[in-house]
């Protein structure tokens, strides 16, 4: 595992998460809307660049298949979390509620992930393999970003 980069760019992306998460039970009403908005495009941009970088790649691997598995049903998880939560009032109980479910099951997933998936994936993947994944990931998580800023205008359709 020589190029952990990979490593460390998702576990850098999952302390932003954790700061944000925090940012937002501590925040207003009326912050709290804005925070919930860019913790919804970052998670959104990482869980897709990960999904193609790092779980495609463990998805080819029988012996990693079935943690990225579990980890995609997890993403899509937190994911209808989101949608449900960006329709709420943002000062409501409701919204209260739905966003200390999601904090649970979204720290439960990135903590599953470093101490589980990350290193199971390090024993398996060659470095050549890791390098491969980490510039996917970094490559695709700004374009992941942007269709999920373009995405904002699309969730009031509802």
């Amino acid at each position: 595992m020589a190029d952990a980069r990979i490593y460390a760019d998702l576990k850098a992306d999952h302390d932003r998460h954790r700061d944000l998460l925090r940012r937002i039970d501590s925040a207003s009403a009326t912050d709290r809307a804005d925070l919930f908005e860019s913790f919804r495009i970052e998670v959104t941009a990482h869980a897709a660049a990960e999904e193609e970088a790092l779980y495609a790649t463990m998805l080819a691997n029988p012996d990693l298949r079935d943690e990225a598995r579990h980890s995609v049903s997890e993403h899509k998880e937190i994911d209808d979390y989101l949608g449900e939560i960006a329709k709420l009032d943002p000062a409501s109980n409701e919204w209260n509620e739905r966003f200390a479910e999601m904090r649970h099951r979204y720290e439960h997933h990135i903590d599953e992930e470093e101490e589980e998936m990350f290193p199971a994936a390090a024993q398996e993947l060659s470095d050549a393999e890791e390098a491969r994944i980490a510039r996917v990931f970094e490559d695709r998580k700004p374009i992941e970003a942007e269709l999920a800023k373009a995405g904002e205008a699309g969730d009031d359709r509802d």
